[in-house]
This record gives C-alpha cells, structure tokens and sequence, in this order.
C-alpha cells in the first residue's frame, strides 16, 4: 500500500507517570510533565526520557541524530501517545563507548526495552525508528517477538538491491563526514553532541550495507504490522553526481521487499534523510492516522 501526504498539523493533551527509580527526574514542560532517567549497561549510560499521553511509543533515533535533533517530532507524538525517547551511546547525553558497530547499538535499544518490560505497561510499545534506528528496530522485532505492537521505519531498513557506499564513492563520503564531525565541533557538550569521528561513521554505514543486505530475512521473522515512511529523494533533488543512482536504488530496495511482503504499508515524503527533521509534522499525522491513539483513564 502506498500513500502520498501533505502537510497537517497536530493537536494534544496531558498525562502523568509514575517514577522511574532513584535517578528519575519529572521536568514540566508545558501542560505535560517528561521524566528522565539513565540505564547503565555495557560500559555506557543511556538517556532517556517519557512523556505524553496514550499508547506506548519508543522512538529510535538514528546515527548522527540524538533525541533533541528528534524534539519537534516527539513533541509532536507526545500529545497522542506516551512516547520514549533516547540517545544511541557517543550522541547527544549519551556515554562515549570503547566501540562503535551496529550490534553495540542494538544492545543500547535492547537495554531501553528490558528496562521498560520492568514497568508495569498496559501493552506492547510501538517501535519507531528512524535511519539506522529502524534497522535496529527490525532486528530487536526480529529477535524479541511478541515484545512490540507494531513497527514504524523512517528512512531506513532499506534492503537496497547495490551497497550505499560504492568503492567510487568511498573518498566523497569519508570527506563528507570529515566535514560534518568539524562542524559538530561546536555541538560538543550539548545536547546534540556526535562523539563519533568521521572514520567510525563512514565504517558504520560500510557494515550497515552488510546488515541491510539480509535484512530480508529478519522481516520474514516479523508477525506485527509494519509500516515505512520514507522519502523519494533520500540523497538530495541534485541530478548530477550519485544522488540519482542513490535515490532509485533507494526506492528500488522499498518496492522490492513490497513485492515480496505486500502486508508492509509503505508512505513516501517529498523529502531527503532529513525528513525526520524537515517534515515532523507530516510524519506525526501519518503515525497518528495509523495508530489511533487510545484512550487513557
């Protein structure tokens, strides 16, 4: 199924919560009150933070993106559903980590939802992930069945037909990162903070071609309705240089694995990567359509 959207906006309202342990901290924010706690585990402590109101949402952020980049979206969510946020290690508030792979990644989502099982939820959380945070969340889907509702992927899981990063293309993008980490430069100790150096980003999205390259086979595992929002010019509107190769490849990857699983509902933005942060409001409409919020006593 696919579906073409246009710009909305979104309504909310106001719920409370219980604690989190010792290191829980309760911030007002508006008329909705966030907590923010800390997970220890692995050698790095993980930030996180709750608010809003209605059904469970964990929201996934992706490489070189923290939870503040994520604010308009989760802003957005909170007044429909009782959203969970965090930062992978090496970003934003996060830890620095002696290591930096797609499987030292998952261990930091997989440590969020074991803490989250210890509360005493009403249901399953939805899992929305964003770049690499849905890939992360198809293989913790993949590997915890019947721990989520449903899955929400933005621009990301894409089991692309050719590899993101080419041998050709290797330099430009090594260069880009370089570029990219200096600029971070001046994020360092915010928020928004990136710890990673240009070198382990580019060898991160190197192993994630390997991880998208099967990531066929863990969607087959999955039994939970899953849903992508992802954009039709994930490497710019350019018509010079790689982007064009990089975009058809991109919606190559999404119409392939359709085909193959017609029950995946997918939505495509007039966007690149950045959707996440340029069209907030369009994907909390889409998300909000899709997972009707449920009432709250």
């Amino acid at each position: 199924m696919t579906k073409e959207t246009s710009a909305v906006e979104v309504a909310g309202s106001r719920r409370s919560r219980g604690d989190h342990g010792e290191n829980g901290e309760r911030a007002e924010r508006g008329d909705r009150a966030v907590w923010h706690f800390t997970i220890h585990h692995d050698g790095v402590t993980i930030p996180v933070s709750r608010g809003g109101r209605g059904r469970l949402l964990v929201l996934c952020p992706g490489l070189n993106s923290t939870q503040a980049d994520l604010r308009e979206l989760t802003e957005l969510l909170r007044h429909d559903h009782d959203v969970v946020t965090f930062d992978l290690r090496g970003h934003g508030r996060a830890s620095a980590a002696d290591r930096y792979s797609f499987e030292a990644f998952l261990s930091d989502l997989v440590a969020v939802m074991a803490e989250l099982e210890r509360l005493d939820l009403p249901s399953a959380p939805v899992l929305v992930g964003y770049s690499l945070g849905a890939d992360l969340a198809v293989h913790y889907a993949s590997e915890h069945l019947g721990t989520v509702a449903e899955l929400v992927l933005i621009d990301g899981a894409n089991p692309v037909p050719d590899p993101f990063i080419t041998e050709a293309d290797a330099a430009a993008f090594l260069a880009m990162w370089e570029e990219l980490a200096t600029q971070q430069g001046s994020l360092r100790d915010t928020a928004r903070q990136v710890l990673l150096t240009a070198q382990e980003i580019f060898d991160l999205n190197v192993e994630v071609d390997v991880v998208r390259s099967g990531i066929r086979d863990r969607y087959r595992k999955i039994d939970r309705p899953i849903s992508m929002i992802m954009s039709t010019s994930m490497a710019g509107g350019s018509g010079e240089g790689p982007a064009p190769r990089l975009n058809q490849n991109w919606r190559a990857g999404v119409e392939r694995l359709v085909r193959e699983q017609p029950y995946i509902a997918t939505f495509w933005l007039d966007a690149d990567h950045r959707l996440a942060f340029t069209h907030a409001p369009e994907i909390a409409q889409i998300i909000r359509n899709m997972l009707p919020a449920r009432p709250t006593p």
